[in-house]
């Protein structure tokens, strides 16, 4: 946070040439998130008739509102409050009574309110229309404040695929997490004014391997059950309920396998359930996130879908998830190489601006380029999530485009974010930056839901499915067509189906980065740079690219 009139004539020495804290911004003012959020929405206007002018200009108003919010100095204070205070669990009260409760510095709430009471979570099933490009936006967007606040406003907001699709969740649930606003309290969720969702299906014998679960349900009655076993895994604890996996253990579907449950923090008679909170994990990054251990000991819980159609009914969440894991990539990486271009457009080193240095604009076009392409892409992946109810394409599409998009954009953050760091030099290692932060939460969304090998596999898996592969083949020729210098990419991704699923994934989220840059400068600078002459390290042959208009693009919007 900027303080006010900090001294700088010391008695030692005076204080100089350290450039100023980045102040207030206005995201949406960023060229690179509008033209990302406009090309998205002109795409959908294309493959949706009903899209229309006045409902563009809504999501575009409100985006540009949260925009503000979010890139206050104000809030990212909020978001550093939250991370260097973490949550502590309260398994029991002073009378040795359970509880398992979770206690977070206020300024976590603080940060909650602002996503969920501005329909982070909510808008894209409430404001349709363009709805889940704008919650990629949003989303984006909260990244800048804090990671671990996005983690539970990200489940609220996919698990609400899962409940609209079921009578009894969709009646008594989905209203609940579809209201914008935040509610803390810990009381029963009928007694709140909105809740928040998560879910728990990792074990420590398995990991991704959801069918090694352990998990029994045993049968109240029809699809009442009670939960007996441990999650390895299950991310802000508070929540109100979870959907959690578990293998039905008796009754009529005792054979069916493994079903989906929806598990609530109190049971139906107004007692608290019997999940139980081992405890916290001690992690890398994202602290101001509960991440945890628990057991059902007993849990009431209900279940969701088919039985033994556990895994397709949560992967429906998941694939919101993998969205997020996106957007909320992309939103860190800019916020990581603005900080850095703010920093060197202000500090001298050998008689000239750092900025104005050639290898430090090489490294900072290099960076921003990378940044443009992640939030282009992952905006054409909220395309698809708002088309696919009324177009087939778009909804095939969308189910090997996410993970695509998932795979390239979460892996590239740690590199982005440690190239950015170092144009700080050394005060970037320094706590007091923010760019410690930031390094630390990078690898996470690469693994979460799943990490590379898994993602790249399920890519494979899902262009099994002729429906999916057809859209998917139409659309790389349609881009080879549109884009000429793609066109050899183009040809060997159809045609090399086959590949190492790594490359494969990695070459068609090269095709789809470039396709979701609009025409132009900045797609001209991607090609070159990650087609025509890539390089291993960031800044090395971007002296070939356009680098005046990309450094441009990064700084003209914040003031300095």
């Amino acid at each position: 946070m900027s303080s006010f009139r900090p001294r700088a004539n010391l008695a030692s020495h005076d204080v100089s040439n350290q450039p100023e804290a980045l102040g207030d911004v206005s995201l949406y003012t960023d060229p690179a998130m509008r033209d990302a959020v406009d090309n998205a929405f002109a795409r959908l206007s294309h493959v949706d008739e009903n899209f229309t002018l006045a409902a563009r200009t809504n999501q575009s108003d409100h985006i540009a509102d949260f925009g503000r919010r979010a890139g206050s100095e104000a809030a990212r204070e909020l978001g550093r409050l939250a991370d260097e205070n973490p949550p502590g669990l309260r398994a029991f009260n002073a009378r040795g009574q359970r509880i398992d409760e979770i206690e977070f510095h206020p300024a976590y709430h603080d940060l909650m309110a602002l996503g969920l009471e501005r329909g982070l979570a909510s808008r894209a099933w409430t404001h349709v229309d363009g709805g889940h490009i704008t919650h990629g936006a949003l989303m984006s967007m909260m990244a800048w404040t804090d990671g671990g606040v996005c983690c539970p406003q990200s489940m609220t907001y996919a698990v609400a695929s899962v409940l609209k699709g079921h009578d009894w969740t969709r009646g008594e649930w989905l209203p609940r997490v579809t209201i914008a606003g935040y509610d803390p309290r810990v009381i029963p969720a009928s007694q709140k004014t909105a809740t928040t969702m998560g879910m728990a299906m990792t074990e420590k014998q398995g990991g991704s391997d959801l069918r090694a679960n352990t998990t029994k349900a045993h049968a109240l009655n029809d699809d009442e059950v009670e939960l007996t076993g441990h999650k390895w895994f299950c991310s802000a604890p508070m929540c109100d309920a979870f959907l959690t996996l578990a293998y039905e253990g008796s009754g009529a579907y005792e054979d069916a396998g493994l079903s989906c449950f929806l598990v609530p923090r109190w049971r139906p008679d107004g007692t608290r359930n019997q999940m139980e909170i081992q405890r916290l994990k001690d992690k890398l990054g994202d602290r101001s996130n509960a991440s945890s251990e628990i057991e059902y000991r007993g849990a009431w819980a209900r279940r969701v879908g088919a039985p033994g159609r556990g895994i397709p009914t949560i992967i429906t969440m998941a694939h919101h998830t993998r969205y997020d894991c996106t957007t909320g990539s992309a939103g860190a990486m800019r916020k990581a190489v603005v900080m850095a271009a703010n920093h060197v457009r202000q500090r001298t080193a050998f008689q000239k601006k750092l900025i104005d240095q050639p290898l430090m604009r090489n490294v900072l076009a290099d960076l921003a380029l990378e940044t443009e392409a992640a939030l282009a892409l992952a905006m054409r992946v909220g395309v698809s999530f708002d088309a696919s109810v009324k177009n087939a394409h778009e909804a095939a599409l969308s189910r090997v485009l996410t993970p695509i998009a998932k795979y390239w954009v979460c892996k590239r953050q740690p590199s982005v974010i440690n190239e950015a760091l170092e144009c700080f030099g050394g005060i970037g290692f320094v706590e007091e930056i923010g760019m410690a932060r930031l390094y630390r939460a990078a690898p996470l969304n690469a693994i979460w839901e799943g990490s590379g090998n898994v993602i790249a596999l399920d890519i494979v898996r899902a262009l099994g499915d002729e429906t999916i592969a057809s859209a998917f083949n139409e659309e790389i020729d349609r881009i080879g067509s549109d884009v000429p210098a793609l066109k050899g990419l183009t040809d060997w991704v159809v045609q090399t189906r086959d590949a190492d699923p790594r490359l494969f994934a990695e070459r068609a989220a090269l095709v789809f980065s470039a396709d979701a840059l609009p025409e132009g400068p900045v797609r001209d600078a991607y090609i070159t740079l990650r087609l025509m002459a890539p390089s291993h390290l960031w800044g090395a042959n971007a002296a070939q690219v356009d680098g005046d208009t990309l450094i441009d693009r990064l700084t003209s919007w914040v003031e300095c």
